[in-house]
């Protein structure tokens, strides 16, 4: 292989982003993407640009995060995996490492995601779950929240769910799910709960705030068809609070096939 040709590659990452501030690159803060800057910076000599499928928060995490990025490489994908670990702390992993069409990019190309939330109803707090749930005390009515979850599902406009901060040229996006999960996790005291969102695209803290819109209907303060007045109100304030950053998991980001050179 030309040792002087670059190539493009799809990576996606997994990380505990408990003790970052968040994906982005941030002046003296520990970030994703200034973690795996860095470590590239290490293996080539080169300051490779590394772009993320979306910009997520301090205190989120990721299953399936994905990164594009385009440098000299002479071995294979397999070994800058291989190499990319060595050179980044445990709380990050890349997990899969491909050789993507040239000019791959992580946000262009994406056309879906999906996205879990996860809480904790009940049950005295744990030493550990409290990183990566949203621990409520009061009991939830998860027959009404699924109810509301299915007034989601759609082409909507979405901008009662978008934070300030990040304004779109269109608030509107098509969620494709919004599934209500309770997980084969054994506690006497506690109820497990998973809230998967998946959608063409996601506003800023759409997730999240979707999140606590449904948890105000399952404890009785708002009913099923407030839902509808909150969508078409679009208007932050309507919509219920921003829940926490911890509970939050990037599932995963869906491109066409058609950017993996494989598939060429």
């Amino acid at each position: 292989m030309n040792a002087n040709v670059t190539r493009s590659f799809k990576l996606t990452i997994a990380y505990d982003g408990t003790s970052f501030s968040g994906w982005q690159v941030q002046p003296n803060q520990p970030t994703i993407q200034g973690y795996l800057q860095d470590a590239l910076k290490r293996l080539t000599g080169d300051q490779i640009q590394v772009i993320g499928s979306g910009r997520t928060d301090a205190g989120v995490h990721a299953r399936g995060q994905v990164a594009s990025c385009s440098l000299v490489w002479r071995d294979s994908p397999d070994h800058l995996l291989r190499a990319l670990n060595t050179q980044l702390p445990e709380s990050i992993v890349v997990c899969a490492a491909e050789e993507a069409c040239e000019g791959f990019h992580a946000i262009r190309h994406a056309i879906g995601k999906r996205y879990r939330y996860q809480l904790k109803i009940g049950g005295v707090r744990d030493a550990f779950d409290y990183r990566y749930h949203w621990h409520l005390h009061s009991k939830l009515n998860l027959y009404q929240m699924r109810l509301a979850a299915q007034r989601l599902v759609g082409e909507r406009d979405f901008k009662s769910f978008q934070a300030t901060g990040a304004d779109r040229k269109t608030t509107v996006r098509n969620v494709r799910a919004c599934d209500l999960v309770v997980p084969s996790v054994t506690d006497a005291n506690a109820t497990y709960l998973s809230i998967e969102v998946e959608a063409d695209g996601f506003l800023y803290n759409m997730v999240r705030n979707i999140v606590g819109t449904l948890v105000e209907v399952g404890r009785g303060k708002q009913t099923v068809k407030w839902i509808d007045h909150v969508l078409a109100a679009r208007d932050r304030d309507v919509a219920g609070p921003t829940a926490p950053a911890c509970g939050l998991f990037l599932l995963r980001v869906d491109y066409p096939d058609s950017v993996l050179k494989s598939h060429r």
